[in-house]
């Protein structure tokens, strides 16, 4: 960048100013350095934060006498192809070991009836799912245009209005387009078979939107983000309702969101990657781009074999592990303790304080735990 720049500025100081025009090039080639560094730091912090919303969205998302359990799990395990920010090799693997571990260890007693037909066990908390959704959205925007690592590079001639900003821009927008669309297409979607708006819905579908369009955040244009993100609300749609079926039991929907969503968006990538921005990002005049962009299959057969291979390697190195965790019976917590709550059992209290006699219900104490044991027989 320095000779580029002593070129340019030469004819214009004029050989006197030999020393003005190295001091001038090598000023601007740390202030370059400066801005990327501060890019970089900038979206680690907003990752960073993104710890956070998990911790609120998983804790609002199980029952009130796990939450102190989820939280600490949540403090102390944070964690020619194209995959730009990791639809596949995050997403993808989080969603298969889910899958693994989830089917492994079974249903959570009285998920389902003695007749094999679902019970709803909600989380107790939609305002912590809300709110952990709204710092993962915030979050993300370190996740999809901070892989980035720079901004200030230029795409095309000095001068030139396009380079690294632009595309960290059309990053954030195709991120937030698909998310949105999501979660508007899973309200909508839910409405229409359950007949209610639920908030949760929408929260869910958000995120397998961000999942999905990870990919393909930096190299599709704005209308692709729509379509990733309506598909994406179906797949979760349609993988929920399949996990309902065969009795599948995940609170987090951790492999129907981020498994299922994270492969579309690898899919999706193969489709509408853009040549004009694949060359750009990845510095290839040749590199495969999207089937439906004029580029042939290339791209999508090679991520489709992404895909595949990914959830081979994560089922071969996680299945064994939850077997034998179950077979040591290191897996899952007795009945007992599952009835009465991991808080208690395991973490000394509940993470809310309960007073009955401040209860103006006027409840007996120990309805919670009836309740519980009621579901799990299938009575209501």
């Amino acid at each position: 960048m320095a000779t580029t720049c002593a070129a340019s500025l030469a004819p214009l100081l004029g050989p006197a100013a030999a020393n003005a025009t190295d001091y001038l090039c090598n000023r601007f080639a740390d202030t370059t350095s400066a801005v990327d560094s501060t890019y970089l730091l900038f979206s680690a912090y907003l990752v960073f934060a993104m710890q956070l919303g998990f911790a609120m969205l998983c804790a609002g998302s199980v029952r009130a006498k796990n939450t102190m359990n989820i939280m600490l799990t949540n403090l102390l395990f944070g964690s020619g192809i194209i995959d730009f920010a990791g639809s596949s090799v995050v997403h993808m693997v989080g969603g298969i070991a889910g899958l693994w571990g989830a089917l492994i260890e079974g249903p959570r007693i009285g998920r389902f009836d003695h007749a094999g037909r679902s019970v709803a066990l909600r989380g107790h908390s939609a305002s912590l799912v809300v709110l952990g959704t709204f710092l993962l959205w915030f979050g993300w925007f370190g996740f999809n245009p901070g892989s980035f690592l720079t901004i200030l590079r230029s795409y095309g001639p000095a001068g030139s209005i396009h380079g690294q900003w632009s595309a960290v821009g059309r990053t954030a927008v195709t991120t937030t387009l698909a998310g949105s669309t999501a979660a508007l297409t899973t309200l909508f979607g839910k409405r229409l078979q359950t007949g209610h708006w639920n908030v949760l819905d929408v929260c869910n579908g958000l995120l397998g939107g961000f999942a999905a369009i990870t990919a393909g955040c930096s190299v599709v244009d704005p209308w692709a983000a729509i379509i990733c993100g309506f598909v994406s609300a179906w797949v979760l749609i349609g993988l929920n309702a399949l996990a309902a079926r065969l009795r599948f039991d995940d609170p987090l929907e951790a492999a129907q969101l981020h498994g299922g969503c994270g492969a579309w968006g690898v899919i999706f990538t193969g489709l509408f990657a853009r040549r004009e921005y694949v060359e750009q990002i990845y510095g290839a005049p040749r590199r495969p781009y999207g089937l439906f962009m004029g580029g042939g299959g290339r791209l999508l057969a090679a991520n489709v074999v992404m895909v595949l291979v990914i959830a081979a390697w994560v089922s071969v190195t996680m299945a064994p592990l939850f077997l034998a965790l179950n077979k040591m019976g290191l897996l899952r917590v007795s009945a007992e303790d599952e009835m009465a709550g991991m808080d208690q059992t395991r973490h000394g209290g509940f993470a809310y304080a309960y007073h009955d006699d401040e209860d103006p219900s006027g409840r007996p104490k120990g309805v919670q735990s009836s309740q519980i044991a009621n579901a799990s027989s299938g009575e209501f």
